[in-house]
């Protein structure tokens, strides 16, 4: 039992990673018959992680034909991304309201900005998370900070997917990563929100994120 449960988690494992990193790519469909080639294994274990990836939200399964990777909606995507906002900017007037807290974090963003400049591919969306995370994790709301957790792989996704889609979407993400940083430095909430909101619209080609 634990050979075949230990063989199932390491294929679910795996999968979700392709899917996260957008290697697969929404809107693709795979049968269990290629994973199980792919990660050496019976369908059994495969059969099992595709079940968890489906109630988990990130496939559907079609009985006899194999499981479709669920793209990300436009739906979805705007409402992560404003979600994203409400809560990055809270954080934001939280930490420049304490200058010692801002000084903190703003040397932690330098510290990623420098990893970004450093690294590119999955490594560079983990990266991306990690910036957004920082800010959230130095405001002071705890029900807020494990609500903007809990999007975390849908924000690496969505980074990912952009990525692939254009790939000089890092030099912006940098960019505006940076320009972020100074308006903390500079202690103004208010620009940095309207900064946040142009960057989470135009680095996930969203018309408008409201603020």
């Amino acid at each position: 039992m634990s050979k075949k449960y230990s063989a199932a988690e390491r294929v679910y494992g795996e999968v979700k990673e392709l899917i996260l990193s957008c290697e697969l790519p929404g809107g693709e469909l795979i049968s269990e018959g290629e994973v199980a080639e792919r990660c050496a294994v019976s369908r059994t274990p495969v059969r099992e992680a595709f079940l968890r990836l489906a109630a988990e939200g990130w496939m559907r399964l079609y009985p006899k034909r194999g499981a479709l990777v669920v793209p990300v909606g436009e739906r979805e995507s705007r409402e992560v991304l404003e979600a994203r906002l409400l809560v990055e900017g809270s954080a934001a007037r939280d930490v420049v309201s304490r200058p010692e807290a801002t000084a903190e974090l703003v040397a932690k963003l330098r510290a990623n900005l420098a990893a970004h400049r450093a690294t590119d591919g999955d490594d560079f969306a983990r990266i991306d998370t990690e910036f957004h995370q920082l800010i959230v994790d130095a405001g002071r709301n705890s029900l807020l900070r494990d609500f903007f957790t809990s999007l975390g792989e849908r924000r690496r996704r969505m980074t990912a997917a952009s990525m692939h889609r254009d790939l000089a979407v890092t030099d912006r993400i940098h960019d505006d990563h940076a320009a972020l940083t100074r308006a903390l430095a500079d202690g103004d909430a208010d620009r940095f929100s309207a900064l946040l909101s142009a960057h989470l619209a135009g680095v996930h080609d969203v018309a408008e994120v409201d603020r």
